[in-house]
């Protein structure tokens, strides 16, 4: 099985909490424990359920990448939230949600192949089918 360094999703969801992490920071103070505290959660639970898929096969598998998806679910919410109330610029919201998109589509393919019962598959492997 490749290590968590050789699947792209990894490299991509690390790409994604090194832009993400910082520009939280600048959020307002009043929303750091609410809405910001939450973003960061969602982004951190995302990259966690998806090492722990990494980790299992079958079913567990399928299962830690549904709830991979129902925490980027999560941040694609309070990211559009973030835009509407002026927190992130347009642009700023452009690229973020590029490199959401981007791990989407990964995450897509990988819960398609594992759903599939194809053996051994891993994110890397599963980009060639998003």
């Amino acid at each position: 099985m490749p290590t968590t360094k050789e699947l792209v999703i990894f490299t991509q969801t690390y790409d994604l909490l090194t832009w993400l992490l910082p520009h939280c920071e600048r959020f307002p103070k009043t929303q750091r424990f609410v809405v910001t505290q939450r973003l960061q959660a969602a982004a951190l639970d995302f990259q966690e359920a998806i090492f722990e898929a990494n980790t299992r096969h079958g079913a567990q598998r399928l299962q830690h990448l549904q709830a991979a998806d129902a925490q980027l679910n999560k941040l694609r919410l309070y990211l559009r939230l973030a835009r509407q109330w002026d927190w992130l610029s347009s642009g700023q919201y452009e690229h973020v949600s590029r490199l959401v998109a981007q791990v989407g589509r990964l995450l897509g393919g990988w819960i398609r192949q594992t759903a599939s019962g194809r053996p051994g598959v891993s994110g890397r492997e599963a980009e060639e089918f998003s």
